[in-house]
């Protein structure tokens, strides 16, 4: 997504001139051919990430529409008053983009783990919070927040996550990604999708149900209507890398219709642990087995 990111918003800088990229002291190897054609308009902040978030809003308030990058919760928790009373506030157009987030840094620790992100982020007022779940869904997204600057947060894998689908952005509705047989949704956001679809494969091999998919990069502002797709379905089960609270799952509960059944699916808060994304997935209770028996725990319940 790192990639997609980058040349997405090369495209964008070349039809904006306003948009200007500011790094925490990283991304390189990825930010490199930006900062060559637009040198102008990039700023390396140094490992200070609290004083870029300051200067992005500065900028702003200059008319610049700044992307902030760093890493999993370097941009985010460690920031957060800069976001909340400089860019929020005063509803300037700064998007903050995250590399990495769940737990695609597994192999550097808890420190790198943005599993609470979501949470923080889409309790900030004026800010609209995307988390695309594969490269084309990152190149849409980063379209719409240059042809729509204001306070928002961009939410990103890592690398080398394969193209899931090739359904058309809905702005704010979930993408569609399967048809199913209407008795249950899986409805996932950010990389999870892989395992959503992973999880879907499986049920219809095993005969147990023909689960619709839907990719919800969409998570703020968002209100009940925007999600009917979801709502024509009797059971939905949400999966997220992310921890339960403030998350994806407890958004949408919020706003579920009293005749859809809902369940959950996100990561324990188990923070000690450390390895690859992979390992620290199943260690905190997502993968595609659980996916397969909470669906079927759902659909035998009513």
């Amino acid at each position: 997504m790192r990639t997609a990111f980058i040349n997405a918003l090369i495209d964008q800088a070349r039809l904006h001139p306003k948009i200007f990229l500011a790094v925490g002291d990283l991304g390189f190897s990825v930010v490199e051919p930006f900062a060559r054609e637009f040198p102008g308009r990039f700023l390396n902040a140094g490992v200070a990430e609290q004083n870029m978030t300051g200067v992005a809003a500065g900028l702003a308030s200059e008319g610049w529409h700044v992307f902030t990058y760093s890493i999993a919760n370097f941009p985010t928790l460690r920031c957060f008053e800069q976001i909340r009373n400089d860019v929020c506030y005063h509803r300037l157009p700064v998007t903050v983009v995250a590399v990495g987030a769940g737990l695609a840094y597994g192999n550097l620790g808890y420190s790198h783990h943005g599993v609470q992100d979501i949470a923080v982020m889409r309790s900030l007022p004026h800010l609209t919070l995307l988390s695309p779940a594969d490269p084309a869904e990152t190149t849409a997204c980063v379209r719409y927040l240059a042809e729509h600057p204001g306070p928002s947060y961009l939410r990103l894998g890592k690398a080398g996550e394969q193209l899931l689908h090739d359904r058309p952005f809905a702005v704010p509705s979930p993408i569609e990604v399967r048809t199913g047989d209407g008795r249950l949704a899986l409805a996932a956001t950010g990389s999870a999708l892989a395992l959503a679809l992973a999880a879907a494969d499986k049920l219809e091999r095993e005969q147990i149900v023909r689960p619709s998919v839907f990719s919800c990069p969409w998570l703020k502002p968002l209100v009940a209507d925007d999600l009917s797709a979801l709502w024509r379905h009797a059971h939905v089960v949400t999966v997220e890398e992310h921890v339960a609270a403030g998350g994806f799952g407890e958004l949408l509960r919020g706003l579920a219709l009293r005749s859809t059944a809902l369940s959950s699916l996100s990561m324990s808060e188990e923070a000690g642990l450390v390895g690859s994304q992979d390992f620290l997935r199943r260690n905190a209770g997502l993968s595609v087995d659980a996916i397969t028996q909470e669906a079927q725990r759902l659909l035998s319940s009513r």
